[in-house]
C-alpha cells in the first residue's frame, strides 16, 4: 500500500562494473543515480491504488538526464505532494534535497507544492515555513499544480510555481529556433594555447594574425566586455585543436560571426554580453549565434531581463547557465524598435565603461586625462588645470552613465513584463549591485549599502592607483600623452609617437628610498604630473594624490612610500598576476628595487641594471655609510642614537644589495633572450631568484 524511502545517492563515477551494468540494462532511463532507479523500483513495488513517498536530492526534478523519469512520473503517476528545500536545509544532505508523494496511478488531480528554496536558517525554519503554508495556504510559497502543464515546457521540468502567463509564452517559438549552437573551442592545454592579450606582442593579435580574442566567461557583467584572453589561432594551433582527441574547435562557419556569450557558471545572476566578430569562445565563455540578426538587439536585451531570469530558473535552479537553458527561451516579438534602441545605448555605455581601464584593448587614455579641463579662474587669471577638477568630471561621467543604464534596464524590464504579461510576478526594478558599469566614491565609508557588495563601486584611491599606473605606462613607452591606445607593446619601436612626454631611455627605473637616480620614478611620476598639468598646479596635484593614497608625511614622501610597498602588489592584481612591469627586488630592506616593461626587454638589460644601477647603488651606500661614521665621531649622545638608526639601515641595505648583485651577475652573463608567445608565467619564472614574487 505504500513504500517509504530514502534512497542511496550514487552517481556514475560512484558505481563499480556490476552495479553500472545492473542499472543500464534494467533501469535504462534512471541509470544517471541509484535514487533514480529507487524511483522507478518503488513504483514498482506499490500497489496501482498505493503511494510512494521518496527523499531525494531535486536535480530530477530539472535537468535534461532526468526528462524520461519526470515524463514516465506524468504519464503513470499522480505526484500529491511535494516540498523543494532551501540547498543547504539538512546538514546531513551534501546535496539540495526534496520530498515528494505520488500515488501509483494517474488520476489527473493537481498536486500540492512547497516551495521553500528561499528561506534560509536549516530545518527548523523549513519545518516553521511549512507548517505556515498548511495553516494560510496563501502565503505565497504554496502552488497547486498540474503536471500536464509540465510538459508544455521544453524539458518537462517540475514548473510547479509557473503561473498560467507563462506556460501560455511557451507556445511562442523558442530562441532555439533563432539560434545556432555548434559546440565550442577547447585547447587541451590552456596554459600552452591561452594567453592574457597584455602578455604578448600587441601586433600579433587580430583576424589574420596568430593570437585571437578567446571569451572565456569572466565575471559578472552585461551588455559588452570582458574580453580579455587571446587564443593561439595560428594555422599549426589549429590543426593540432583538429587532430587531438581531447580538443575542439568550431566549425569554420561560425568563425568571425558576432553572437551573444555569457559565463557558464557564475556566483551571480547570469550576465548576457557582445561577442564581437573578432572574437572566439570556449566553453567557460557559451555563446550562441544567430540565424538572423536583424532582432540581435531585442534577444540582447530579454537575455538580460527579469524575464529571462524568471524563465531560466524553471530549467536550472543552479548557477550554471547551459546553452539548451538559454535557447529554451520562448520569444515574442514586441516593440522591438523601442527595446533595440535602449539596448544599443546600454552596449555603448558597457564598452565606454570596460575600455576606461587599462584592461581593455580598445583602452585610449585614463579618464583624468581625457577629463582635463581648467579649475574654476577669476577674471583674467590663467587657467589652471588641477587633477582634482578632472576627478569630479570622472566622477560625474560614470555617475551619469551607471544612473542611464540603470534606467535603460528597468525600462526594458517594464516592455517585457508587459509583453510577457507578468505583471503580478515581477517587478522592474535594478538593484544597485546587479548594474554593471563603474560607480565612483571618494572613500570607502561613502559606498552605500546597496553597492556594498559590488565589484563597480570604486574609491578616489583607485581611481589614483590607476591613474599611476598610467603614468608608469607612459614613464616606459607603453602609452603616450600624444597617441591613443598602445604606443608600443613589442615589435617596432617608434619614436616619433612620444613629443611632450618623453619614455625612459633603458627601459629601467629605479625605485628606492631616497632619490638616488637621476631617472628615479617619483622624480619621473613628478614630471608627469607637471607635464599633464602645468608647473602652476604641481604642488597642489601631489597632494591630492597624496591625500587619496594616504599615509604619513609630504606629498613626495607618501608617493615614494605606495611606489616602494605597493604599487607592485597592485599592479600584479590589476593584470591577474601576469605583470607586464616586472620588479627587480633585493629582499625586504629595500636595498635595489627597479621596474623593467617586459615587452621591451633585451638579452642585455640584466647586465645594464647590473652596471649602471646596482654598483651606481653600492658606491652610493659606501660614501653615506662612510659619511655618517664621521658624523658620529663628533656627535652628542642623541645625535649618536639617530645617526647609529640610519648606520644600521645602511649596512643591512648595502648588505643585501651585494648578496643580490652576485645572484644578478649570473644571469647578466647569460645574456638570456625572450619569446614573448611564452607568456610572463614562463617568462617571469627564469629570472624568479631576482624579482619580486607575484602575490
Amino acid at each position: 500500500d505504500v513504500v517509504v524511502t530514502n534512497p542511496p545517492y550514487m552517481g556514475g563515477k560512484g558505481q563499480n562494473a556490476n552495479l553500472s551494468d545492473f542499472l543500464k540494462d534494467n533501469y535504462p532511463d534512471e541509470k544517471s543515480d541509484t535514487f533514480s532507479a529507487f524511483i522507478e523500483r518503488c513504483g514498482q513495488m506499490a500497489k496501482p491504488t498505493g503511494y510512494g513517498g521518496m527523499f531525494t536530492p531535486y536535480v530530477w526534478m530539472f535537468i535534461q538526464s532526468y526528462e524520461k523519469l519526470r515524463t514516465n512520473l506524468y504519464t503513470t503517476k499522480s505526484i500529491t505532494t511535494l516540498i523543494q528545500f532551501e540547498y543547504s536545509a539538512f546538514e546531513e544532505a551534501t546535496v539540495p534535497v526534496c520530498t515528494f508523494v505520488y500515488r501509483n496511478t494517474k488520476v489527473g488531480e493537481k498536486g500540492g507544492y512547497f516551495r521553500l528554496v528561499d528561506f534560509r536558517g536549516g530545518m527548523e525554519v523549513q519545518r516553521q515555513k511549512y507548517l505556515e503554508a498548511i495553516a494560510n495556504p496563501k502565503c505565497g510559497y504554496f502552488y497547486t499544480a498540474s503536471a500536464g502543464n509540465f510538459s508544455k515546457i521544453p524539458g518537462s521540468p517540475v514548473a510547479y510555481w509557473v503561473s498560467e502567463n507563462l506556460i501560455d509564452a511557451f507556445s511562442n517559438s523558442l530562441f532555439y529556433d533563432n539560434t545556432i549552437s555548434d559546440g565550442q573551442n577547447k585547447t587541451g592545454d590552456n596554459a600552452k594555447f591561452v594567453r592574457y592579450f597584455w602578455e604578448i606582442k600587441s601586433d600579433d593579435i587580430g583576424r589574420g594574425y596568430k593570437w585571437f580574442f578567446y571569451a572565456k566567461g569572466g565575471g559578472f557583467r552585461k551588455w559588452a566586455g570582458n574580453l580579455l584572453d587571446v587564443i593561439d589561432w595560428s594555422d599549426t594551433a589549429r590543426q593540432h585543436y583538429h587532430k587531438d582527441l581531447i580538443c575542439r574547435i568550431i566549425p569554420e562557419y561560425l568563425w568571425y560571426q558576432k553572437g551573444i556569450t555569457w559565463g557558464l557558471i557564475t556566483s551571480n545572476i547570469p550576465s548576457f554580453r557582445v561577442l564581437p566578430e573578432d572574437a572566439t569562445f570556449d566553453v567557460g565563455g557559451s555563446s550562441v549565434f544567430l540565424k538572423d540578426y536583424t532582432h540581435y538587439n531585442y534577444y540582447l536585451g530579454l537575455l538580460n531581463s527579469k524575464v529571462f531570469l524568471s524563465i531560466v530558473k524553471i530549467f536550472n535552479p543552479t548557477l550554471n547557465f547551459q546553452v539548451r537553458d538559454i535557447r529554451s527561451m520562448p520569444i515574442i516579438l514586441e516593440d522591438t524598435a523601442t527595446v533595440e534602441n535602449l539596448v544599443e545605448q546600454n552596449i555603448s555605455i558597457s564598452r565606454t565603461d570596460w575600455d576606461s581601464f587599462e584592461t581593455s584593448w580598445d583602452f585610449k587614455r585614463h579618464p583624468l586625462i581625457q577629463f582635463r579641463v581648467p579649475a574654476a579662474t577669476w577674471g583674467n587669471e590663467k587657467p589652471k588645470f588641477t587633477i582634482q577638477a578632472a576627478y569630479i568630471g570622472v566622477k560625474a561621467f560614470f555617475s551619469a552613465n551607471f544612473q542611464t543604464l540603470k534606467a535603460n534596464e528597468e525600462e526594458l524590464n517594464r516592455i517585457f513584463i508587459d509583453i510577457y504579461g507578468l505583471q503580478d510576478e515581477l517587478k522592474p526594478e535594478e538593484e544597485d549591485k546587479d548594474v554593471t558599469v563603474h560607480r565612483i566614491y571618494d572613500s570607502k565609508d561613502d559606498i552605500p549599502e546597496s553597492m556594498a557588495k559590488s565589484q563597480y563601486a570604486l574609491t578616489k584611491q583607485d581611481v589614483i592607483k590607476s591613474f599611476i599606473s598610467y603614468a608608469v605606462g607612459c614613464m616606459f613607452g607603453r602609452y603616450s600623452l600624444d597617441v591613443e591606445g598602445l604606443a608600443f607593446a613589442g615589435g617596432e619601436w617608434d619614436e616619433s609617437k612620444y613629443k611632450t612626454f618623453l619614455p625612459d631611455k633603458d627601459n629601467i627605473i629605479p625605485i628606492s628610498d631616497d632619490e638616488y637616480f637621476e631617472d628615479d620614478i617619483v622624480g619621473l611620476f613628478v614630471k608627469f604630473v607637471e607635464t599633464v598639468y602645468g608647473k602652476d598646479t604641481l604642488e597642489e596635484n601631489l597632494k591630492f594624490i597624496a591625500d587619496a593614497l594616504g599615509g604619513k608625511g609630504s606629498p613626495r614622501e607618501v608617493i615614494r612610500s605606495y611606489f616602494l610597498n605597493n604599487f607592485y602588489k597592485d599592479h600584479c592584481k590589476t593584470y591577474k598576476k601576469r605583470p607586464i612591469y616586472w620588479l627587480f627586488d633585493s629582499g625586504k630592506k629595500n636595498g635595489f628595487k627597479c621596474l623593467i616593461y617586459m615587452h621591451h626587454y633585451q638579452p642585455d638589460t640584466i647586465a645594464r641594471i647590473r652596471t649602471d644601477y646596482i654598483h651606481e647603488q653600492q658606491a652610493r651606500y659606501r660614501t653615506a655609510i662612510a659619511g655618517l661614521e664621521r658624523q658620529m665621531t663628533n656627535a652628542t649622545t642623541s645625535e649618536r642614537v639617530r645617526l647609529t638608526k640610519q648606520l644600521t639601515k645602511l649596512k643591512e641595505q648595502a648588505e643585501e644589495t651585494r648578496i643580490y648583485e652576485e645572484k644578478i651577475h649570473h644571469l647578466a652573463d647569460q645574456m638570456i633572450s625572450i619569446d614573448l608567445d611564452d607568456g610572463v608565467k614562463h617568462n617571469y619564472a627564469i629570472f624568479k631568484d631576482v624579482l619580486a614574487k607575484i602575490k
